[in-house]
């Protein structure tokens, strides 16, 4: 078994695949609302722009990137 110790707050053990791709929406909202950090958002949409361009997930994405940047500042 991993050491779960390490990665307690952090979600970025899932790829972007795994984030915007799973089989049902109710994942996808999931695996959006749990990127913490700008670069695995990042990953996410170029995944998500290389493999299926849906509108609804790219518009999802770039309200979470607002969100990552309100709580920066």
């Amino acid at each position: 078994m991993s050491d779960t110790g390490e990665h307690d707050s952090d979600s970025s053990e899932l790829s972007p695949e795994q984030r915007v791709d799973p089989p049902n929406t109710r994942l996808i909202n999931a695996g959006i609302v749990t990127i913490n950090d700008m670069e695995t958002l990042r990953a996410c949409v170029a995944y998500e722009n290389t493999h299926q361009q849906r509108v609804q997930i790219l518009r999802r994405l770039k309200d979470r990137a607002s969100e990552l940047r309100a709580d920066d500042a």
